[in-house]
């Protein structure tokens, strides 16, 4: 069952961070893909900072959170 809820997760938070950042996803694939690096890098960041996600919707901000950040450096890496 963790599973299937870090899966829609990830779909979850790399939809919104596509939205966020580009103005449309880029599809369920990469969504899904973004979604977890953004999980991992957003769990870190959050680290970091000292903060903790608590649930399912603490969770969806630290993924969606990472998810952003993660696709920024990616654009701003195509960019150099």
């Amino acid at each position: 069952m963790w599973l299937i809820w870090t899966i829609i997760i990830g779909i979850l938070a790399g939809f919104l961070a596509g939205k966020i950042v580009k103005g449309h996803g880029m599809g369920l694939g990469i969504d899904l893909l973004v979604g977890i690096g953004g999980s991992i890098l957003g769990g870190w960041i959050f680290g970091l900072l000292g903060l903790a996600a608590v649930g399912l919707i603490g969770r969806l901000v630290m993924s969606v959170v990472g998810a952003v950040v993660l696709l920024l450096l990616v654009r701003a890496l195509k960019r150099a």
